[in-house]
C-alpha cells in the first residue's frame, strides 16, 4: 500500500492534543466541532463533486460553463459553493493530457465539492513529490500512464482551487446522470485516481 494511505499518527496526536487543550479552555465546543466533521466528511464528502462530474459528461452545455467558470457554474447549477469554494477552475484530462492537484504550501482544497481533504493530500512527502516525479507518485496510487500522456501538475492556493474532470469510462455508456455520479471517485477528481465502477449492492 502507498505510504500516501497511510495515517499520519504524529499529527493526528497533535490534532487530538490542541482539540483537548481547546475543549478544556472552553474554546471549543465538541459537539459543533463533531457536526462540522460530520457535514463534510458524510453529508458533503466527495458526493458534490461526483454529481457536477456527471453533469458534465452528460451535459455539453454545463461543461462550457464549468470551463468559464467553475465556482459560478457549480453554485448556479447546484447551489454548491460558500468557504473554499469561491475560486474553482475546471481541469479536463484528455487521451493526451492527464492533470493531477497538489497544495504545495499547505492544504488547500474545495471543501464544498470534495468535502475534507485526505491524511495523504496534506502530507509532506505527497506535496513535495507530486511536483518532482508525479508519474511515480500516481504509480503508487495504482495509475500507470502510457509515455505519450503528458502529466500536469496544478498547485492549489488561498486563492484558486482545481476540480478534475475525469474521462468518462466508455463502459459507462448509457448510464443516467445518478448512475454516472456513483462512477466518479474523490481520487479521480484530485487526478491520482480514476472513475471506476461501484461495487455491487448487496442482496
Amino acid at each position: 500500500m502507498s505510504r500516501h494511505h497511510q495515517p499520519e499518527s504524529g499529527m493526528a496526536a497533535r490534532v487530538r492534543a490542541l482539540e483537548e487543550s481547546l475543549t478544556a479552555k472552553g474554546l471549543v465546543d465538541p459537539a459543533a466541532l463533531d457536526a462540522l466533521v460530520e457535514l463534510y466528511e458524510h453529508k458533503i464528502g466527495p458526493r458534490n463533486g461526483a454529481r457536477v462530474v456527471a453533469r458534465a459528461w452528460c451535459d455539453p452545455r454545463f461543461r462550457a460553463r464549468l470551463r468559464e467558470d467553475a465556482g459560478a457554474a457549480c453554485a448556479a447549477e447546484f447551489n454548491f459553493g460558500g468557504r473554499q469554494g469561491e475560486d474553482l477552475a475546471l481541469l479536463e484530462n484528455t487521451p493526451q493530457v492527464h492533470n493531477m492537484v497538489v497544495c504545495t504550501l499547505c492544504s488547500c482544497y474545495p471543501w464544498p465539492l470534495l468535502g475534507l481533504p485526505p491524511v495523504w493530500y496534506k502530507s509532506a512527502p505527497y506535496r513535495a513529490r507530486a511536483v518532482r516525479e508525479p508519474r511515480a507518485v500516481l504509480a503508487e496510487f495504482g495509475l500507470t500512464l502510457a509515455p505519450r500522456v503528458e502529466v500536469r501538475v496544478w498547485d492549489s492556493t488561498a486563492e484558486l482551487r482545481y476540480l478534475v474532470l475525469p474521462m468518462r469510462p466508455p463502459e459507462s455508456a448509457g448510464l443516467d446522470e445518478e448512475s454516472l455520479a456513483r462512477w466518479v471517485t474523490r481520487d479521480s477528481m484530485i487526478g491520482v485516481g480514476l472513475p471506476r465502477a461501484p461495487a455491487p449492492s448487496s442482496p
